[in-house]
């Protein structure tokens, strides 16, 4: 059987190594090559699996430059946002597949080998329970995966039209996010949020993970 070269893409190394870690299960079918947090890919793969936690969601440009690297095989978007506008922007601009961050693991193993052998296509979750697999800042402080991406972007210092725009959330979503994120980590002004962000790792982060390292990549605290 094949295995199949993957580097993981997202601004947070917490991210890019939580997919890791799922992908772990499936390590004979799958080599983790690259953990890249605002790097580029630099070794040839067959997919980069970009996960657009607190990204611009349906980034053109992100998107464009990911198949525009002749290093890279396919590309795949790796989104909780399946709306089709997005959709219809990442295939546009070259993407080879989209993928729901709410399918179970199996299912993004199973999506990926099928997007490699050239089938493509977009790969939603079916109705039942939240899955939470993966990682992403503030998940062992209790946020929930979309509390902690409009954190990310309030540490970023955007305001909520800003995150609306940016998380493609309605302005009501984003205060309602905004406001079960305050209660779970005892805070009560954007200031404070702002201060607990960067204090638990709600910053980018600017660094490569290659080889051995990325395939072993344990879960960060």
């Amino acid at each position: 059987m094949m295995v199949i070269s993957v580097a993981l893409i997202n601004d947070y190394e917490v991210v890019v190594r939580g997919v890791a870690s799922m992908l772990r299960e499936y390590q004979s079918r799958f080599r983790v090559v690259e953990l890249d947090a605002n790097r580029h890919v630099s070794e040839p793969v067959d997919i980069a699996l970009y996960d657009t936690f607190a990204s611009q969601q349906g980034d053109r440009d992100r998107v464009r430059d990911l198949v525009q690297n002749s290093l890279i095989g396919r590309v795949v978007v790796y989104s909780w946002n399946v709306d089709d506008d997005l959709v219809r922007a990442a295939t546009a601009n070259g993407a080879h597949g989209y993928l729901s961050k709410g399918l179970p693991a199996r299912e993004v193993a199973a999506a990926l080998e099928s997007i490699h052998a050239g089938s493509g296509g977009v790969f939603t979750a079916s109705s039942g329970p939240a899955v939470t697999a993966g990682d992403w800042p503030g998940r062992e402080e209790g946020l929930t995966s979309r509390e902690a991406e409009v954190l990310a972007l309030i540490t970023q210092g955007m305001s909520n039209s800003e995150i609306a725009e940016q998380a493609h959330l309605s302005i009501n979503s984003v205060k309602t996010y905004i406001r079960s994120c305050y209660r779970r980590i005892g805070v009560t002004s954007r200031t404070q949020a702002v201060l607990w962000g960067v204090e638990h790792g709600f910053r980018p982060d600017s660094v490569k993970i290659t080889g051995a390292a990325a395939e072993r990549s344990p879960r960060t605290s």
